[in-house]
């Protein structure tokens, strides 16, 4: 299933926050990006009324099934991307930043490719 790669990078934001913390709060994803609580509010209705995340009564947000899959995707590829291009002589920084716009765009067929060749 193909999603807008904003939508790609909230789940993946969720799915690191949940790591890092208890329960997920629109404010902790605010402080994430550095987005306005309207912004982030008008996407997360949008990533539940498509069934990638849940919220409770207390405000916790929670990935379903399928936004986890997709999050879990999508930091697979930016974790490896950004240690590929770190190992390549990019800067950390640069890195980080240039692998954030690559794993959106890398096909299934060569991401796979590119791990086969380079490593886990």
């Amino acid at each position: 299933m193909k999603i807008q790669e904003s939508a790609q990078d909230y789940l993946e934001s969720i799915l690191i926050l949940s790591q890092e913390k208890e329960h997920v709060r629109a404010t902790d994803i605010c402080n994430y990006f550095g987005y306005a609580r309207a912004t982030v509010s008008v996407f997360l209705k949008q990533l539940k009324e498509n069934g990638y995340v849940t919220v409770s009564e207390h405000n916790h947000i929670y990935l379903t099934d399928e936004g986890k899959d997709i999050a879990e995707k999508m930091y697979e590829r930016h974790q490896f991307l950004t240690d590929l291009f770190i190992r390549i002589g990019v800067n950390e920084e640069t890195a980080k930043k240039d692998a954030c716009r690559v794993e959106h765009y890398v096909s299934e067929e060569t991401f796979a490719a590119m791990k086969a060749y380079f490593g886990n």
